[in-house]
């Protein structure tokens, strides 16, 4: 068995400013290197940002995006990996001849180790859907990917999971936009501008129920269930018009929080990660009771997918 030392990320990107983004990954990356970090996640299309794309034209997205190995943003992302010797996951746009994805990759000194296009995106109209899961080896683990709204569909992760996954990599720009649920909502921008004057009103809004009060109803279940790692990624500041609280955190297959971004500032936090862990976990032996000849048609009947947040109508 191996033990990891992982780190997850947050910071506020600048839209469509690639070269800024990554400079902040590559400064984020050698604080990580500096603190003993094997790897370290960011968060979702961190590359070019996320939210400004909504409204986006077809031609507009083709530009933003990059072909995935050969890209000028892959090729410094290994630029960066080989200079700290660090393995880094970070998400971009992605095309191909006539598609484009929200893409995540895991970059090493070798190249790239996992791709991963997500399954359920909905920023902007053009993106294509993702249709396959990702599990990949790396130092000795089973790691999976899910982006974002990928994670809240809770198949997803049973099926990661199965696939062999042993910690799931969950890059988001989430939370603080409008919902069904009570308390959810925006955050008032004077909260944001007066956050060194009245840091804990800010805080209490990112912690309370439009934050990670969110994060918390499911987030810790999806670990827990599923025994497996979670490394939860999250932008702090503005990302497009949307002021998003950070968090980033990692769980562990208890589903208890083993470190958490507390900052407002571009930042990381690292934890050390055992394999030993998680045969001990409950999710582990639920996985093991299953009986799936009893709902094998039951959860694989036709369904008509339906991905749009209450926010983006």
């Amino acid at each position: 068995m191996k033990d990891l030392n992982l780190a997850v990320a947050q910071f506020q990107p600048k839209d469509g400013d690639k070269a800024y983004n990554l400079s902040r990954i590559r400064k984020l990356t050698e604080k990580a290197k500096s603190k003993g970090a094997d790897i370290i996640s960011f968060h979702e299309m961190c590359i070019t940002a996320y939210t400004f794309t909504k409204d986006l034209s077809l031609e507009e997205m083709f530009d933003l995006a990059e072909e995935v190995p050969n890209g000028p943003s892959t090729l410094e992302l290994i630029k960066i990996v080989t200079e700290f010797d660090i393995a880094i996951l970070a998400g971009l746009v992605e095309k191909t001849a006539d598609k484009i994805f929200n893409t995540y990759i895991c970059v090493t000194k070798n190249g790239i180790v996992g791709r991963y296009r997500k399954l359920h995106p909905f920023i902007n109209k053009r993106l294509a859907a993702g249709e396959e899961y990702c599990v990949f080896d790396l130092m000795g683990w089973k790691f999976g990917i899910l982006i974002c709204y990928d994670n809240n569909v809770i198949e997803n992760v049973r099926a990661t999971s199965l696939l062999g996954a042993e910690l799931i990599f969950a890059p988001h720009v989430t939370c603080c936009t409008p919902s069904n649920m009570p308390g959810r909502g925006y955050v008032d921008d004077r909260l944001w501008q007066n956050r060194l004057k009245a840091p804990e009103t800010l805080r209490a809004e990112f912690d309370g129920p439009k934050g990670r009060g969110w994060l918390m109803r499911w987030l810790p279940a999806r670990a827990y269930d599923n025994g497996v790692y979670y490394a939860f990624s999250n932008p702090i500041g503005y990302d497009g018009e949307h002021l998003k609280n950070g968090n980033s955190m990692i769980l562990d297959p208890y589903g208890e929080v083993l470190s958490e971004i507390k900052s407002f500032e571009d930042d990381i936090t690292v934890a050390r990660i055992t394999q030993d862990k998680i045969p001990l976990s409950g999710g582990w032996r639920y996985k093991n009771a299953r009986r799936p000849e009893l709902y094998r048609d039951i959860i694989g009947q036709p369904h008509q997918s339906k991905t749009s947040p209450v926010w983006l109508k």
